[in-house]
């Protein structure tokens, strides 16, 4: 492929995992926030630098995983190649960004039930 088509590939590819990283990251951690205060029983200190450092780990492996599959490897001069390579690109990031969202569900949601399992624990240790 001539380098004009691969830098299109890579000013289209580029911003939209830009932007597809920092929606997900927004809407994971501005919801999130609700489950770290219920983890951290309240105390939002706490709870907001929590949520923020999660946000810090996850632009910093996402953004570092769309640059490590930055490279287009097609081979041909058409543009179908090319949109055949950035959908496959951009395709494998989204799938990649959705794994990574329920992974970080999963881990709001143990830490909710550790912290409920440790408020009960609480109780029936203050009842005795």
């Amino acid at each position: 492929m001539e380098t004009t088509k691969i830098l299109i590939g890579y000013f289209i590819y580029l911003p939209v995992a830009l932007v597809l990283t920092f929606v997900v990251s927004r809407t994971l951690f501005r919801n999130g926030k609700i489950f770290m205060l219920d983890i951290f029983k309240g105390r939002e200190e706490i709870a907001e630098a929590t949520n923020r450092l999660f946000e810090t780990g996850f632009y910093l492996l996402n953004l570092g995983f769309a640059l490590m599959i930055l490279k287009l490897d097609v081979y041909t001069n058409t543009y179908q190649a090319l949109v055949e390579a950035l959908s496959y690109k951009i395709g494998g990031f989204s799938i990649y960004l959705g794994a990574m969202l329920f992974l970080n569900l999963y881990f709001f949601f143990r830490g909710k039930r550790k912290a409920k399992q440790h408020q009960t624990e609480d109780r029936i240790v203050f009842k005795a």
